[in-house]
This record gives C-alpha cells, sequence and structure tokens, in this order.
C-alpha cells in the first residue's frame, strides 16, 4: 500500500518571540514491513536543517530560528509503501515466559523493560488491573495474554479526543475510562512491563478506515504498542483499535513512552502567549493526487493570561528512487 501523509504544524504567537530551537521527530521508519519513498520538510521561517540518530536509531531533525517571528510553522510531507504484516501464530508455548527472562532479553530489552515517564504503575493501574482480571492473563502463554490485554483495552476505555493531551498521567484516563492512543498505549506498556514483557511505544500514522471499525481520529498522528516475545520478535498492538499493526500502520519513531519521541518539542525566547494548530492528512497515493490541496489552517484567537507550550519544524528533502487535531507538542518558554 502506498500512502501520502502530510503533516502540518503551525505556532502562533501573541506577538514577536525569537530564538526557537526545535527538535522533530517525523520522518518515518525506513525498514521493517514499510518503505519510505520520499520525505520533505519545510519550515517557515525558513531555517537550516540538521539531523542525527537518537538513542532508539530515530531521525531526528532539529534548527533554529534566530531572528523575531510572530509564527512557526512546519510541514512534513511523505511517501510510504508499506506490506502486510507477516502471520503470526495463535498462540506460543509457556516455555516462552521462561524466554522471557533469559539474560538475552534482559539485557537487550533492558529499556523496555522498566518503568519511564507516562508508563507507570500506580495505584490507579493496579486497581483497575484488580477489577479487570488481568492478573489471570498471565497464567495463558504471552502471545495470548498481551492479545487479551489490548483488547481488554479497548474494551474498557472509550476514544474522547480532547479529554486528556499525550503527557498526560495515565491516571486520568483510569479515572475517566476516556481517553485517546497516547493514554492507551502508556496503559497497555505499564502492565507488558510489570508482566516481564518487553514494550516500546510507537509513534506514526493510521490510514484509518472508520467503515471497519476504527475509532482513532483520521486527521491525527497515532501511537500504538510492540511487544517483544522471543519467538517471534517485536509485534505491534493497536489497542485503540483492538487490532494487530498492519498495513495501514505507518511508524515514524521509537522509545520509551511519548516523552522520547514527541513529533516536536523545543524552546524560545518571549513572553509572549502561545497557541498550536495541527493538520494531518493520511491518503493512499492515488487518491491523493486527485484530492485538492491540503487544508489551510486558521490562527487562533488568544485569550488574555493564557499561555500554551508550543513546537516547530523544517526544511529538508530525503528522496530514493487531512482536519485540525489538538496534540501535544511540547515547546517551554525559556
Amino acid at each position: 500500500m502506498l500512502l501520502e501523509i502530510r503533516h502540518v504544524t503551525e505556532y502562533h504567537y501573541a506577538g514577536p518571540v525569537r530564538e526557537s530551537v526545535m527538535e522533530l521527530w517525523m520522518q518515518p521508519q525506513k525498514g521493517g514491513s514499510q518503505r519510505l519513498v520520499s520525505f520533505e520538510l519545510d519550515i517557515d521561517p525558513p531555517a537550516r536543517l540538521f539531523s542525527y540518530a537518537d538513542s532508539f536509531g530515530n531521525a531526528v531533525y532539529h534548527f533554529d530560528v534566530p531572528q523575531p517571528h510572530t509564527a512557526l510553522r512546519i510541514e512534513a510531507r511523505s511517501a510510504v509503501e508499506t506490506n502486510p504484516r507477516l502471520d503470526i501464530p495463535h498462540s506460543l508455548d509457556q516455555g516462552e515466559w521462561d524466554r522471557l527472562r533469559s539474560g538475552f532479553v534482559q539485557t537487550e530489552c533492558f529499556d523496555f523493560l522498566r518503568a519511564h515517564g507516562y508508563a507507570v504503575e500506580t495505584p490507579a493501574l493496579h486497581a483497575f488491573v484488580e477489577q479487570k482480571g488481568l492478573a489471570d492473563l498471565r497464567r495463558l502463554d504471552p502471545l495470548t495474554a498481551v492479545r487479551r490485554l489490548n483488547e481488554a483495552l479497548y474494551q474498557a476505555f472509550d476514544y474522547s479526543p480532547g479529554v486528556t493531551e499525550a503527557d498526560s498521567p495515565i491516571d486520568h484516563a483510569l479515572e475517566t475510562h476516556e481517553g485517546v492512543c497516547q493514554d492507551f498505549s502508556h496503559i497497555m506498556l505499564a502492565i507488558c512491563r510489570s508482566w516481564g514483557i518487553p514494550a516500546r511505544y510507537v509513534s506514526g500514522y493510521l490510514f484509518t478506515d472508520r467503515s471497519g471499525g476504527d475509532r482513532s481520529d483520521p486527521d491525527a498522528t497515532h501511537a500504538w504498542v510492540e511487544v517483544f516475545l522471543p519467538s517471534l520478535r517485536w509485534v505491534g498492538f493497536d489497542p485503540t483499535n483492538n487490532m494487530l499493526a498492519g498495513e495501514r500502520h505507518v511508524s515514524v519513531a521509537l522509545g520509551r513512552d511519548y516523552g522520547d519521541v514527541p513529533p516536536s518539542r523545543g524552546v524560545y525566547k518571549g513572553d509572549e502567549d502561545s497557541q498550536l494548530v495541527v493538520g494531518v492528512s493520511v491518503r493512499r497515493a492515488r487518491a491523493a493526487a486527485s484530492e485538492p490541496e491540503f487544508m489551510r489552517l486558521e490562527a487562533p484567537a488568544f485569550n488574555a493570561g493564557r499561555r500554551r507550550r508550543a513546537g516547530m519544524q523544517p526544511v529538508h528533502r530525503y528522496q530514493e528512487q487531512s482536519s485540525v487535531h489538538q496534540q501535544q507538542q511540547q515547546q517551554q518558554q525559556q
């Protein structure tokens, strides 16, 4: 499946700010079941772009805008060819639990076995696990246990954009039984790791099929979980939609939780209030070519005394040969 993705982020400021310094996690992965065909990043005001690979192998772009500016616009355009996931068995033998306790797994997956950031065990999580009888799943083989956990989270929570933010503690979703993909992924990460199953956070996009039952916002970024099973390696689970990650999922970055891989993060100098507007579009390449130009994002109005953290985007090209979603992208004032 060939997909075209456009991801626009705009930061609007009530007055001039300066010295915006940003990092971006927006380039789709090149390996696994997907091939990166093309990738472009445009920044306005223009800025010189640099890149590096972070400790998890993700492509990170960074730039700064030293001159005064009242808005910052970042547009990422990608073309990605995805392939159907390999078939996995319905279950594994109980010996998989022993293999998970091996020295190899404990060493190679160290970062993804420990509580971190938003994916932590809390009293509210322990109460949720007990209430839903999730501890009993450990009597099953690891693959079946994670499948059942994925389904249990899907059934336990309503998908409700705006109830939480990307950096909300998991207790918010656990108390209200509502949230979005980041919340469900963080809860699943914390439970899997407590069982001794390595689990990592995946940020990316989903080519949404509402007619097929997908709950995800079709005009937003997406997040899901990958667990490591020695017999199968990394297997993706999407608790938002109760499915295995497959051909419609586009992976951008991998980390321990959202805090490792936000789409953008940075700082700026100034006391002005800031507002964030985000637009995402994921379409089949053929369909995207026949659609009108990508949406125009309306500049937000400012409320006196209100301040919001923000983030931004750059100009770069890599070549091998959409509605507004208010996601949290972190930019702090300095």
